[in-house]
Parts: C-alpha cells; structure tokens; sequence
C-alpha cells in the first residue's frame, strides 16, 4: 500500500507536466487537452489500483476539466494554471470552517481512528494555521499563474509547495512544543519548587 501511495503520489503531477512540456512547443490548446488527457488517466488508475476515488480527487478532476473547458474556448492557458488557486482556497476554506463550527476535521479523523487524540485546542491551532497556509498558498499561486511563467508555476505546484509545506510544519513542530512547555510543564515546576522556570 505504501508503494501504491507513492506511486500516486509521483502520478498527481502528471498533468501539471504535460501541460508544462506541451505549452513550450504547441499551441495552447494542445497543452490543455494534454493535461486534460492525463487528468482522467489519474483519475483511472486510482480506481483500478485503489479501488477508490477520494473526495479531494474528484474535485481536483472536474475542477481541472471546468477551468480547461475554459482555457479550450478562449485559448487562453491561464484557466487551466488557476486549477492550484481555487484547490488552496477551497480546502483551507473548508479547514477553517469546520473548526468554526467544531473541533475541527483533523481532531475527528483522529477521534474515529481511535488514535491518542491531543489536547482540542492544539489540534485547533494546528487546524487554523493550516487552514490559512493554503488559503495564502491558493492567493499566491493565482499570482504566479497571472504574472510569473509556467515554469514558476510548475514549480510552485509540485516541489515548492512541498518545500512550503515542510517548512510549515517545522515551525509548527517548534511552536508546539513551545506551547506544551509553557501551559502543561512550566505550571508543574513552578508548583514544585515555588519559583519560576527559566527557559
């Protein structure tokens, strides 16, 4: 299963790729239905191999084929380079909401795995940031696909955003523990000796 997984994880750049190549020697429309094209390939073989097609998948899918629709019509490859904008939106959109109105999606996925849940408001935290980060990331890449060329965009799409993303979590790493020692192990030293720590 792991092999699958990083198969698919290799796959998903597929289209981003295709219309990276074909932009540079055909015309617009070319480049489009490529990525199209390899789209539904993507699509395909997560059924076949995985017996599944994943909410997020689905919507990555007919999301590219809407805004290649467009491109198609127009001939203007922008739409189809928008496909990461509205994705971050979406999805951070969603984060934020559900921890508006709840504990958040991460804290129930962990719930219903029967997993060592953290403290709420952690996960709320960890939540929010994330919800943010691809909010600001979908921001960022409508302007890379409006003002920068489809190199940049490719990058950004596929290693850049996974250089942003570790280096996310890096911080919040750090900021977690920093979070845990102040609320959960500075209270217990301080109730122990009387003094206050020193960090």
């Amino acid at each position: 299963m792991k092999n699958v997984s990083k198969s698919f994880f290799i796959i998903s750049f597929l289209p981003a790729l295709a219309y990276w190549y074909l932009e540079s020697y055909y015309p617009i429309r070319v480049a489009v239905t490529g990525g199209l094209v390899l789209a539904c390939l993507e699509m395909f073989l997560e059924k076949v191999f995985t017996k599944h097609l994943h909410s997020l998948s689905k919507f990555n899918f007919f999301l590219i084929a809407f805004l290649g629709a467009i491109s198609l019509i127009g001939d203007e490859g922008i739409w189809f380079k928008l496909q990461p904008m509205f994705t971050g939106l979406g999805i951070g959109a969603y984060l934020l909401y559900k921890v508006k109105v709840g504990k958040g999606l991460l804290y129930e996925m962990m719930e219903s795995l029967n997993q060592v849940v953290p403290p709420v408001e952690i996960i709320r935290n960890l939540e929010t940031h994330l919800g943010f980060l691809f909010v600001l990331y979908g921001m960022f890449m409508g302007l890379i696909a409006g003002f920068a060329s489809t190199d940049y965009w490719l990058f950004f799409k596929t290693a850049g955003f996974y250089m942003v993303f570790f280096l996310f979590m890096a911080c919040e790493i750090i900021w977690l523990r920093l979070s845990l020692r102040k609320k959960y192990i500075a209270p217990t030293v301080l109730k122990r000796d009387g003094r206050r720590p020193r960090f």
